[in-house]
């Protein structure tokens, strides 16, 4: 009965496989990579916060342009300006420290003009040219970093595929086995030689390889999914791993600036940039100005009323040098040699956590490498082992705790197989990503 139930599941969903298997692309490592490249949603996230560095920095330098404005302005007056005048001015003989009150001017007051700034000077300027710059460089790195990561996360996705469709190889050779035990042991409970217990063990077994082959297929299909939702692609349409596991051929990777320590470099290079930046605020800047407009002046009670209008024009330069800003100038340049000393800090614990991650991805992947060839030949020595035992069984001269003790050890072997080739391919991996080799070998 339980035999049956898993077969009934395992038909159904072997039955949606293959309605997949028929339509579906068998697709490579390296196509994944290019699909993710150009459809990849975090990437296109990256390369957008790339052109906002590059339109920072154009931004900044723009500031190097003069600027032109138009200004215009009306005034009207309920009350006049008042000035006090002395009044010798309207009487010679008039005391000393006397004053009288008099209104300058009319109601009406019209001003309009064309204004031009250009610096000549200005170390605030170019200081945010040279940090947009190296941010710019920041950010290109950083998609890089994206990019890395992508390849990475599918590289890992693609062999998890792969090691999947390897292990439903071993469980459908391992059900093939079990249902030919089945077989002979139900031929020798009509015999009378095996109790009718021995039959419920191999239906166990049996039952188990069905579950164990469901799940394998189920986590095939979220990986797949997984897999086209990295590459951009929809996840409606179908597409298969190559069922082949090439082993990476043997690479002694060249050593390049990892992109983790490029990116460190690069920050202690912002943060040292934003440091001078801090000491050149309190240089002195020059401007070139320039203004070239008209002022008109009205009054409306008649019969004195006019308008009229007078030409005001000027060019010049202009000189601002801080000369005291309350020590914000002192605190901001601490700041920025603290965080210079962090950033120190930062390569320098980036370069040795690289080292020591190369140093442990070799180490693994030579022991992987090693544990794959003495798999594969336990595995050629535990299926040997297993037709022995089942043949002998058949005859009678094998009992099924040894038949079960050989499938055990087949199993295992099996296993040990599958873990060598991830251990392997995680290594190898590992060691490309800590060697700078992820992009340039993809």
């Amino acid at each position: 009965m339980l035999v049956s139930i898993h077969k009934q599941l395992l038909t159904t969903l072997l039955f949606f496989l293959v309605g997949v298997s028929v339509n579906a692309q068998v697709i490579s490592l390296q196509q994944c990579l290019d699909s993710a490249k150009a459809h990849n949603r975090m990437l296109q996230v990256a390369r957008n916060n790339t052109l906002i560095g590059t339109e920072k920095h154009k931004e900044a330098t723009a500031n190097l342009i003069p600027k032109i404005t138009i200004n215009a302005d009306y005034k009207y007056f309920f009350d006049l300006p008042t000035q006090l005048m002395p009044l010798s001015t309207f009487n010679p003989n008039a005391p000393v420290g006397q004053f009288k009150e008099a209104q300058f001017g009319v109601p009406h007051n019209i001003g309009a003009n064309v204004q031009l700034t250009m610096p000549l000077y200005n170390p605030q300027i170019y200081g945010a040219i040279q940090t947009t710059k190296v941010a710019q460089e920041l950010s290109q790195l950083q998609y890089q970093k994206s990019e890395e990561q992508v390849y990475v996360e599918i590289s890992n996705l693609y062999y998890n595929a792969q090691i999947i469709n390897k292990q439903l190889e071993f469980v459908d050779s391992n059900i093939t086995n079990s249902e030919r035990l089945l077989k002979n042991m139900k031929l020798l409970k009509v015999q009378q030689m095996a109790k009718g217990s021995d039959v419920g063990k191999i239906e166990l077994q049996l039952a188990q390889l069905q579950t164990q082959k469901l799940t394998a297929n189920g986590k095939l299909l979220q990986l797949l999914n997984a897999l086209k939702f990295n590459m951009g692609m929809d996840l409606s349409k179908q597409l298969e791993v190559d069922r082949n596991i090439s082993l990476i051929q043997e690479t002694e990777y060249k050593t390049n600036n990892p992109i983790d320590i490029t990116i460190a470099n690069t920050q202690q290079k912002l943060a040292l940039t934003e440091l001078q930046n801090s000491k050149r605020s309190r240089l002195p800047s020059l401007s070139l100005i320039g203004s070239y407009g008209t002022t008109g002046f009205g009054y409306d009670t008649k019969p004195n009323d006019f308008l009229k209008f007078f030409p005001v024009n000027f060019a010049g330069v202009q000189l601002s040098y801080p000369i005291f800003a309350g020590t914000v100038t002192l605190r901001k340049i601490n700041q920025k040699k603290l965080e210079l000393k962090n950033s120190e800090i930062q390569k320098s614990i980036a370069t040795e956590q690289n080292n020591i991650q190369i140093q442990n991805a070799t180490i693994q992947k030579d022991i992987a490498k090693q544990s794959i060839s003495t798999t594969q030949l336990q595995i050629s020595q535990a299926q040997t082992i297993y037709n022995q035992v089942l043949l002998q069984q058949k005859q009678g001269l094998a009992t099924l705790t040894d038949v079960l003790l050989a499938d055990t050890a087949l199993r295992e072997a099996q296993q040990n197989y599958v873990t060598a080739m991830v251990d392997y391919l995680k290594a190898d991996l590992e060691l490309k990503k800590a060697t700078g080799n992820i992009l340039i070998n993809k």
